[in-house]
C-alpha cells in the first residue's frame, strides 16, 4: 500500500476563513493607515517608524494566511547612498508584504495613483512617502519623477512590477516600460527579486485562498544603470528578464 504524506498546514481555505482572511487584511491595513495618520497629525511620524509599521502589517498579513517564507541570495546594503529599484515578480496581492517582511531598508511601493484615491489607505501612503509616476501628464510626470529621484537619494528603495499586472500562474508576463525608464532617469541600481511560490497563496482573479503554503523569495544579481541611456533600454529590459527567469527557474519561467 502507497501512503501520501500530506502537509497538515497546506489546505484550501473554507468559506468563512476566507472571509476571516479578508476581513482582518481590510482590518489591518485600516488599523496600520490609521496609525500613520495618527502620527503624522501630532507630528510623530518619521522614516523608521513606518518601516516598521510596514514590516508590522506585512507579517500579520501572513501569518492571516500561515505562509512560510524562505529567503535565498545575497541582499544588496541599501544604505551605501546609491538610488535602489527593486524589480520584483507580481503574482499576488502578496508580492508586496512578502518584500516587507524579507527586505531591510526603507522599501516603498511605486503606487498607482488610484491607490491614493482610496479612503484612509491613500492619505496614509501620502504620508509615508509611497511615491506615485503618472506618465499620462508630462508636466505631472517630471515632478512625478523628481520627487521619487529625491526620495532615493534620501534612503528609500522603490519597489516596482516590471510586468505590471499579477500573473495567474506565476510565469512572467510582457514587462511594461515605465519602471525601466524611472531606473533609467534616476541612475538607480536595478535589484531583481522573484518570489516563487505565491500565486498559489491567492491566484490572481480569484478568491482562493489556500493556507500554509510555502514562499521562496530569491535576490539575484544587482543590474547598475549607471552611464546607460534611452538607447540601452531594450537591453536593460531583457538582462532584467534574464535574471528573474534564472530566478523562478524552469518551474515558474516564461
Amino acid at each position: 500500500m502507497i501512503r501520501l504524506k500530506m502537509n497538515p498546514l497546506t489546505e484550501s481555505a473554507t468559506l468563512l476563513r476566507r472571509a476571516g482572511v479578508v476581513l482582518g487584511s481590510v482590518g489591518l491595513t485600516a488599523l496600520f493607515s490609521l496609525l500613520v495618520l495618527l502620527r503624522a497629525l501630532f507630528g510623530r511620524l518619521n522614516r523608521p517608524i513606518v518601516d516598521q509599521y510596514c514590516r508590522e502589517w506585512s507579517a500579520s498579513l501572513l501569518r492571516l494566511v500561515r505562509a512560510s517564507l524562505t529567503v535565498r541570495g545575497q541582499v544588496p546594503d541599501f544604505g551605501d547612498g546609491r538610488r535602489y529599484i527593486i524589480m520584483c515578480t507580481h503574482a499576488s496581492h502578496y508580492d508586496i508584504p512578502v518584500t516587507f517582511v524579507s527586505l531591510p531598508g526603507s522599501i516603498r511601493m511605486l503606487a498607482k495613483k488610484e491607490l491614493f484615491s482610496i479612503p484612509l489607505l491613500g492619505q496614509a501612503m501620502r504620508a509615508a512617502e509611497f511615491p506615485s509616476v503618472d506618465r499620462s501628464n508630462r508636466q505631472r510626470a517630471v515632478r512625478d519623477l523628481e520627487k521619487a529621484r529625491a526620495m532615493m537619494e534620501s534612503g528609500i528603495v522603490l519597489w516596482v512590477a516590471p510586468e505590471g499586472t499579477r500573473s495567474p500562474d506565476g510565469k512572467l508576463l510582457p514587462f511594461k516600460k515605465g519602471c525601466f525608464h524611472l531606473a533609467l532617469d534616476t541612475e538607480a541600481v536595478i535589484v531583481p527579486v522573484a518570489v516563487r511560490g505565491i500565486h498559489r497563496v491567492l491566484p490572481a482573479r480569484t478568491w482562493q485562498i489556500n493556507l500554509g503554503q510555502p514562499v521562496d523569495v530569491r535576490v539575484g544579481e544587482p543590474l547598475e544603470t549607471v552611464g546607460k541611456t534611452k538607447a540601452d533600454l531594450d537591453e536593460v529590459m531583457t538582462e532584467v528578464r534574464a535574471r528573474l527567469t534564472e530566478l523562478l527557474g524552469d518551474g515558474e519561467a516564461g
